[in-house]
């Protein structure tokens, strides 16, 4: 009944799955649906959310999953549900980024996949005030001119293993001194690069 092929509302779902959701590591459910009749199934246990409580929309979003939705465990069936109204909310652009995401997801070595999602685990390990520091880098990073992002990350993959520790340690000493410790820090840092 299902083929193979992912249908729009498939895709939809794929995207939102791997790109929306919060846990990156679920990206099993988004490949679920490439073919969903190997989805991992459990016994029903009647505290999931019925097929039949869905809306149309849902129900028409989420019908790779109708064969086997009610023996879904809860938990599944509402990360999907969830993730589907996050869709319902994406503007087109969003929608056509998180494809472009997805696909490119798709295309990484299973390795390479690995290592995201072991990252992002780590990530999400950290304190809150911390990750949410390291978002606000990358949101920096991020908007600097792409000529400078390229020549950040040239110089950053030109160092060795031992000056890339170097720079990691500095920063994470920056970030437990005063501003009055880190002026002389980077004023000595200037001398030295003088000389």
């Amino acid at each position: 009944m299902h083929s193979k092929k992912l249908t729009s509302s498939g895709w939809l779902i794929l995207c939102l799955l791997l790109v929306c959701s919060p846990l990156l590591s679920q990206a099993s459910d988004a490949e679920s649906l490439i073919n969903p009749e190997q989805t991992t199934v459990a016994k029903g246990n009647g505290k999931g959310i019925a097929w039949r409580s869905l809306s149309v929309e849902e129900q028409t979003l989420l019908a790779p999953f109708a064969k086997n939705w009610e023996g879904l465990l809860p938990g599944r069936q509402q990360r999907l549900r969830k993730g589907i109204k996050r869709w319902a909310q994406l503007t087109p652009e969003q929608r056509a980024r998180a494809q472009k995401r997805f696909t490119r997801w798709q295309q990484l070595p299973p390795e390479k996949r690995q290592r995201v999602r072991n990252r992002f685990e780590h990530f999400m390990l950290l304190p809150p005030a911390e990750r949410k520091r390291l978002r606000a880098r990358f949101r920096d990073f991020r908007n600097l001119p792409p000529a400078r992002r390229a020549a950040l990350r040239e110089r950053w993959q030109k160092m060795s293993p031992a000056q890339r520790r170097a720079v990691m340690e500095r920063r994470q000493m920056r970030r437990q001194i005063n501003r009055q410790q880190r002026q002389e820090m980077r004023r000595e840092m200037h001398r030295q690069r003088r000389h």
